[in-house]
């Protein structure tokens, strides 16, 4: 009884890995060759600002729900280091997934994204930097 207890337990945890390495929605899924990861990294006029970080995660937000083309997005704060090699002198990085270059693009042209960067990032921001990597 007990090694078949076993078994099936195997069997299990099995079945759930091949499921959630098959689900490409889910978090644990690996990225698929040809996705963009758009990672765009902000320091703000006034650096340190509470409220005008806020904003931007809202705007970043907001692209999640109402853009179809962004997967996934991470946002937040710089985490500091006092490793050399890390930087952190930036005041909040968002990186958003899309499916390719493509969904960027439009992503790139939508009125809200192109609202938002008119209206409130570039107003807010000392400096802007972005980094668009294709996966391998």
């Amino acid at each position: 009884m007990k090694n078949a207890r076993r078994i099936f337990f195997h069997t299990l945890v099995l079945t759930a890995l091949i499921a959630v390495s098959s689900c490409t929605s889910c978090p644990f899924a690996g990225k698929q060759a040809g996705q963009v990861d758009h990672c765009v990294f902000v320091w703000l006029r006034k650096p340190g600002n509470a409220a005008d970080r806020a904003k931007l995660v809202g705007a970043a937000r907001m692209f999640a729900r109402e853009i179809p083309e962004v997967k996934k997005l991470t946002v937040g704060q710089m985490l500091p280091s006092q490793r050399p090699i890390v930087d952190s002198t930036f005041d909040v990085g968002f990186v958003i997934r899309f499916a390719d270059k493509a969904a960027m693009d439009r992503y790139e042209q939508h009125p809200s994204h192109r609202k938002v960067v008119k209206d409130l990032l570039q107003p807010m921001a000392r400096k802007i930097q972005v980094y668009d990597l294709v996966v391998e």
